[in-house]
């Protein structure tokens, strides 16, 4: 199945994968917040497919705002705008999105037992998982 994706559903696409990595990252404690996005990163470059083309670069221009609810605010709706976007288009891409998310948000979680990284990692999964 062929997939045609606009400038603006990339925006979003990357906003979500890029945000929840974000997300963790705000999450995570002072000393390890770095490590916990330079693994998220790592994770959203290793995506393969057309997911992967897509995340190949973070998105530019995009204001998250100064809280971590700010983020949120942003994040949670476009991943499950990307998930809605990427059913209706290409079921298999939209399980490849997903499981990127999730790896990215994994490799945030191994750096640290953490209830709150815990925490956002599960909203995480919701929004995705709401579409």
């Amino acid at each position: 199945m062929s997939i045609t994706l606009t400038d603006q559903h990339k925006l979003t696409l990357r906003t979500a994968a890029w945000g929840a990595v974000s997300l963790m990252s705000a999450a995570g404690a002072a000393g390890s917040a770095h490590k916990v996005a330079t693994q998220g990163s790592i994770a959203l470059t290793s995506a393969t497919g057309l997911v992967g083309h897509v995340l190949a670069k973070a998105p530019k221009g995009v204001k998250y705002g100064k809280s971590t609810a700010d983020l949120a605010d942003q994040v949670l709706p476009a991943l499950t705008a990307s998930m809605s976007l990427l059913k209706q288009q290409d079921p298999a891409e939209a399980g490849n999105f997903r499981r990127t998310v999730l790896v990215a948000i994994e490799a945030g979680v191994q750096q640290q037992n953490s209830p709150t990284l815990a925490e956002m990692a599960r909203k995480i999964t919701e929004a995705l998982d709401a579409a």
